[in-house]
């Protein structure tokens, strides 16, 4: 039997066995990845609007049936399985598609045959200048393997240099710093993995090299984190903070922070990564205050940041379903639930289901539904929500929303860079499509009288992202929960006159809890 092969990694191409075969036709090439990717049966009326979008639905059907046949031709045998209104790659021809290989290695947790197979990004190179829709498509697909292979080579950084082998942990950060070369945290990787193998002249090449970059593209300096990594008084330490905790099969990424009588889970919103948060200086100050009140639990969920990426959106049960898995590998007793934002309602979830684990609740410029309805008004209509989220996945990789969510940070360039790092780090733009598709639907009002822990609401009189309405309808559906409303116009916690909001908390915890 004939075994095909189709690789798209890079410019594409296709394999009959051994045997290069020659598809001069570009749109030829477009319909069989279009069909491979596809996984199934596909509408003739799709394909043919794909590839022709400014003929005629007739004549775009007729290209459509003479394509296909001359495909035929050039391979030799009959591939497709066809009817009047569909298309399918035949069932009895024998694929090998390396996109999907790539992600069963990932999905799997073979990061190393994983990091083997991406050679070049999905479609590099390839492009069919007269079929948007077409290159609106392999964006998204190669912007989501992409975040794949960025996930895969961060987890391998990771284990290598844990289990010693920094030669091997350095090949891989070196990649993760071509990918991004304007990410301090990959040039971190990779600095401080040659310095743990020992080749400190090649660590401060690269050291030299980011701090131009950073200088000359972003008009900023390395992070004091950034130049400790070069001072000989430094110690290094491989093992890595970040750990992992399977739940129902994906691997969540979760890291804890000191000690104290109860455990403070904070969940930031939309986009998470466990150890860029960190990385800016805002967020860090506010989390390290936290750690005074509390030993500090933070974690990705699934198909974000650290943790496995999935095929789909995490809905409000499912990441529930996690907090309680990261819980449990934390050995949680007793937990105040921080969510903030998008995060609120999984937060809500959790403490309806579990009260006896649950020491409080605080949300911070959160709402209940994700959406405008005629008994909710305090939330964007749903085309104005779609509208919103196709500017923020248009914009994708860029410091995108920092406007809105942080006016206090926006003309910061550090601040910037920071937030489209981590913005690119955390997902794709497919992948934060659904994410945010999800939570437009959402609706948790009904769990609100439910609420039997103490609960502290918090939101900015300014709030630009979330209306202070929505707080305060939160807080009256809330028995006896508590509102404080703050000076301000940041969404984030972090962002902004952090005393207030850290004060806010203290209170709580002191008065409601401990």
């Amino acid at each position: 039997m004939t075994v095909f092969s189709l690789h798209a990694l890079g410019f594409p191409e296709v394999y009959a066995g051994d045997r290069p075969i020659k598809l001069n036709l570009r749109k030829a090439l477009a319909l069989l990845i279009y069909l491979a990717e596809a996984r199934g049966a596909v509408a003739r009326e799709v394909l043919a609007a794909l590839l022709w979008p400014e003929t005629s639905a007739e004549t775009a059907r007729a290209r459509l049936r003479r394509l296909l046949h001359r495909i035929e031709l050039a391979l030799g045998r009959e591939v497709f399985e066809a009817d009047r209104a569909s298309v399918r790659w035949s069932a009895a021809v024998e694929m090998t598609i390396y996109t999907h290989l790539f992600e069963g290695a990932c999905d799997r947790g073979a990061f190393e045959e994983a990091c083997a197979i991406y050679r070049d990004d999905f479609l590099a190179g390839f492009a069919l200048d007269d079929c948007p829709a077409f290159d609106d498509w392999a964006f998204f697909r190669r912007e989501a393997l992409r975040g794949r292979l960025m996930h895969a080579l961060e987890r391998l950084v990771q284990d290598k240099n844990a289990a010693g082998d920094h030669f091997a942990a350095t090949a891989y950060a070196a990649r993760l710093a071509e990918l991004d070369p304007l990410s301090e945290v990959y040039g971190r990787y990779l600095i401080r993995s040659l310095l743990l193998s020992g080749d400190r002249s090649a660590a401060e090449r690269h050291h030299a090299a980011l701090t131009q970059r950073l200088r000359e593209e972003l008009g900023i300096a390395p992070e004091a984190e950034t130049e400790a990594l070069m001072s000989p008084a430094t110690e290094l330490h491989a093992v890595p903070t970040t750990r992992y905790v399977k739940g129902a099969g994906v691997h969540l990424a979760y890291q804890t922070y000191g000690s104290g009588p109860l455990d403070i889970l904070v969940m930031p919103g939309f986009v998470s990564h466990v150890e860029r948060a960190w990385e800016s200086p805002a967020s860090r100050t506010f989390l390290a205050s936290l750690m005074k009140l509390g030993r500090l639990i933070v974690f990705d969920r699934r198909g974000i940041g650290l943790s496995d990426r999935v095929g789909s959106a995490p809905g409000i049960d499912v990441t529930a379903e996690d907090i309680d898995t990261v819980l449990r590998a934390a050995d949680s007793r007793r937990v105040v639930l921080f969510g903030a934002s998008e995060c609120g309602p999984a937060c809500i979830k959790f403490a309806v289901d579990e009260p006896r684990r649950v020491a409080g609740l605080i949300l911070f410029g959160a709402l209940a539904k994700g959406c405008w309805s005629e008994d909710y008004p305090h939330a964007l209509r749903a085309s104005q929500y779609d509208a919103w989220s196709r500017q923020l996945v248009a914009q994708w990789g860029g410091p995108v929303g920092i406007e809105t969510f942080a006016p206090s940070l926006a003309g910061d360039p550090r601040a910037r860079a920071w937030w489209a790092g981590l913005l690119r780090a955390a997902s794709s733009p497919g992948g934060i499509s659904a994410v945010l598709e999800a939570f437009r639907d959402a609706d948790v009002r009904h769990l609100l009288a439910q609420i039997a822990v103490p609960t502290l609401v918090l939101h900015r009189r300014g709030d630009q992202a979330v209306r202070i309405a929505a707080g305060r309808d939160i807080a009256s559906r809330i028995s006896g929960a508590e509102f404080v409303e703050l000076d301000g116009n940041d969404h984030w916690f972090f962002a902004g006159d952090q005393q207030p909001v850290l004060e806010a908390i203290a209170r709580f915890i002191k008065g409601s809890i401990l």
